[in-house]
């Protein structure tokens, strides 16, 4: 399944030293599942619970218990060989603090629903009660991106759907001001096999200009922190912005005028209609 994946793909550059330090020069293979736990062990990642994390098999995750409250309970994430839990399972490595605190919001949920609704963990029907918090704590996990910035006036076109402003215009702060960081494992699923129309919700992590001077590894290591401390912080109570992730600079080779015209991709911001007299 890994021969889809085209490594050399910008979007993947911030996932690649993880992945070189995890398999090394062997490249991924069928025990990749048994690789990554060794990689989580010998990095001491663990859940909010200070449980080592593992992945394991899916069949392990009993019938009724909701996934996020099995995680939270064994630190053990049922995965399945398919690229979008090999890529669930890399984002674990990557970014294991921000994992951890969603992880963390999701079971909290959990025990709050469950209580609400007067549902015990285990019983029939205490996996499928969600809640808003919930919800948005999967959307960021499946389908997130960062706009790492030190570039307001970028942040402020993208909200305003200013495509041509903020992507064309601007598109000498990215790597320089500004970088786009894919966190979502669905997201990143789907451009495996990349089309124009693929939209991320965004969340802004505001960074000062001397975080583009730092190597790789230390900018993924410093997003991990702060981005798990605004997640305690309440950021998935605040509205992401969408963002057509092939428009970002540098991502796509036919970034030409027509490219970043098509309305259908590229949306104008919505008009608010007036209140009716």
């Amino acid at each position: 399944m890994f021969d889809a994946i085209d490594w050399q793909q910008p979007w993947l550059a911030p996932l690649l030293p993880v992945l070189r330090e995890t398999v090394g020069a062997s490249g991924c293979a069928d025990d990749w599942r048994d690789v990554f736990s060794a990689a989580a062990m010998r990095r001491a990642i663990c859940n909010h619970r200070a449980l080592p994390l593992q992945f394991a098999d899916q069949a392990e995750l009993p019938s009724g218990t909701a996934y996020e409250a099995f995680i939270g309970d064994t630190g053990r994430v049922p995965t399945r060989h398919n690229l979008h839990d090999f890529f669930n399972a890399l984002v674990w490595l990557a970014y294991p603090l921000v994992k951890a605190q969603l992880n963390a919001l999701q079971a909290a949920e959990l025990r709050r629903r469950h209580a609400a609704v007067g549902v015990r963990p285990g019983q029939p029907g205490a996996g499928s009660t969600r809640g808003m918090l919930r919800d948005r704590a999967t959307i960021f996990d499946e389908n997130a991106a960062i706009l790492v910035s030190a570039a307001p006036a970028v942040e402020t076109a993208l909200r305003s759907h200013a495509w041509h402003d903020a992507l064309v215009a601007q598109r000498g702060q990215f790597g320089v001001r500004c970088e786009v960081r894919l966190f979502g494992h669905a997201l990143i699923e789907k451009l495996v096999t990349p089309y124009k129309a693929i939209t991320a919700h965004v969340w802004v992590l505001r960074v000062s200009n001397d975080y583009f001077a730092l190597p790789a590894g230390q900018r993924g290591a410093l997003v991990d922190r702060m981005l798990c401390e605004l997640l305690r912080g309440g950021l998935l109570d605040t509205a992401p912005m969408s963002l057509p992730v092939l428009g970002v600079p540098g991502w796509w080779s036919a970034q030409d005028a027509a490219f970043y015209a098509d309305v259908s991709v590229f949306r104008p911001p919505r008009t608010v209609m007036p209140p009716a007299v």
